[in-house]
């Protein structure tokens, strides 16, 4: 018998979807609708003021009065956010400060504001309102949902609420889903990341289970840690979870590894929230990309990756990206970011309508010698050379090796195997020819000598995961970067096999 939760969301997924339909179709106007507003809305504004945001009235204008700048170019503004002051960066002062821990400039203190935030919320309900509109299944709104999060805990900074984002949306799940959320407010509160697992499996083993979320490595250890304890698949633990929703990182470098844990398929949907903005949601279950949300406070520009370093690299607004180029995705929100770097590189794998994909960081890259190679291209390398083989990964990174003790320099993988495979020369063969395809710089480094092939070093099991605890990020949003241009994660990687 359909419920009436499962009955009642049917029609209100189809209104979402039409509303999302009318910006979708109009991709320009909805996105110059959103610049006119945020310019006008800050006009009064010290960085609005600073920046002759007055004489704002085109994109041309705004290239010329503000320059791109990332967070600690910003920071002199931020800083006086955080002290209290108002009227800063946004009208007003922000509700919440998103606490994240950046690579290079510690703590990050990322102001939402209250006509940022509904952004964040609604974005994640309505990927699921369009995933039940395409497939008509809804039943899994009487089930039990899990999203592995963050603390919902926070602080407070000069009348300002802060905490970590996951943490903040914690507080905004509708009354009418309150009851099918776990884990417990209580659970969801314990910081130390493996007691909190632990306690999530528990409270999760006697309920019915629909929907599981959240960052890929860490639902895999929340996987793994239910099945230790039942001995059995997850799928059979929880006979009607069909739905995986993740973000943060590529799923497919893990799909093999998750299928063998749930014992079967199951649909997904990809997200891609940031602290800065919740940026894009996969809108259909067969099309390769995730739904550009230009509905939603964000002005988007882009420049192209190869160019990003250039004295003046071109920005361009939507009308002029292309599918299949690496653009450094640059937004401007009403949260009182500007022409704001948030270091990710995207894709366009569609223009009707926008669909992106996440292809990397522009700082997370290996060019050691030129070459360039972004995350994409080592994760497509990985899953062209374990497609039909039995091989799973649970975890893997990549950096270059300079100075090897013999020989010329070379990529070195460090991968953590769940299922080895039966010859590694001929696994290292299949990744470095899939990347030498797909990036003609270090196809002419191996075939110039160069470089030389890469070289697998392999991760005992359980590494990544305690080299993650050694430096205080198990958990949570953490996520251990794909590449990197040098050898500092390896270096301090203790857990080679």
């Amino acid at each position: 018998m359909i419920s009436v939760k499962s009955a009642l969301a049917k029609p209100f997924a189809k209104r979402v979807h039409y509303k999302i339909q009318k910006w979708a179709k109009k991709p320009f106007e909805t996105q110059e609708k959103v610049f006119q507003n945020l310019i006008s809305q800050a006009v009064s504004t010290q960085f609005g003021k600073d920046h002759d945001f007055i004489s704002i009235n085109s994109h041309a204008d705004f290239v010329k009065r503000v320059p791109i700048r990332d967070y600690e170019e910003l920071k002199p503004y931020i800083e006086r956010v955080v002290a209290g002051e108002e009227d800063i960066l946004w009208k007003g002062k922000p509700i919440y400060f998103a606490k994240t821990s950046g690579t290079t400039s510690g703590a990050k203190y990322i102001p939402i504001t209250k006509e940022s935030m509904p952004f964040h919320v609604e974005a994640a309900r309505n990927a699921i309102l369009l995933y039940i509109n395409e497939t008509g299944n809804s039943s899994f709104v009487d089930g039990k949902m899990i999203f592995l999060q963050g603390s919902p805990i926070l602080k407070e900074q000069n009348g300002v609420q802060l905490g970590r984002l996951s943490g903040i949306v914690a507080h905004y799940v509708p009354k009418y889903l309150q009851k099918n959320r776990l884990p417990s407010w209580e659970t969801n509160c314990i910081e130390d990341w493996e007691t909190k697992v632990d306690a999530i499996v528990e409270e999760t083993l006697p309920e019915n289970m629909t929907i599981i979320s959240g960052i890929p490595s860490w639902v895999q250890m929340y996987f793994e840690k239910l099945q230790q304890k039942t001995g059995k698949k997850v799928g059979d633990i929880f006979k009607n979870f069909n739905l995986f929703i993740f973000g943060g990182v590529n799923y497919e470098p893990y799909r093999a590894k998750f299928e063998n844990l749930i014992g079967r398929k199951v649909d997904s949907i990809e997200l891609y929230p940031a602290s800065e903005g919740f940026f894009a949601f996969q809108d259909k279950q067969n099309e390769k990309g995730m739904l550009l949300q230009l509905n939603s406070g964000i002005f988007y520009e882009f420049i192209k990756a190869d160019e990003f370093f250039n004295e003046h690299p071109e920005r361009i607004t939507l009308k002029d990206v292309e599918v299949g180029v690496n653009y450094v995705m640059i937004i401007s929100t009403n949260a009182g970011l500007w022409a704001y770097n948030i270091g990710d590189t995207v894709e366009f794998t569609s223009t009707k309508p926008y669909r992106i994909i996440v292809s990397g960081r522009i700082k997370h890259f290996i060019s050691a010698f030129g070459e360039h190679v972004i995350g994409k291209e080592v994760e497509q390398a990985m899953q062209e050379a374990i497609l039909g083989t039995n091989i799973q990964i649970t975890e893997f990174t990549v950096a270059p090796q300079i100075n090897p003790e013999e020989g010329l320099p070379f990529h070195e993988w460090f991968i953590e195997f769940e299922n080895e495979p039966e010859n590694l020369s001929d696994l290292a063969k299949k990744l470095d020819e899939s990347l030498q395809q797909q990036n003609i710089y270090y196809f002419d480094l191996i075939k110039g000598k160069v470089l030389q092939p890469l070289k697998i070093t392999k991760v005992k099991k359980g590494g990544f995961q305690e080299y993650m605890k050694s430096i205080g990020k198990l958990g949570g949003q953490n996520k251990l970067p794909r590449l990197s241009n040098d050898r500092k994660i390896v270096e301090d990687f203790p857990h080679k096999s």
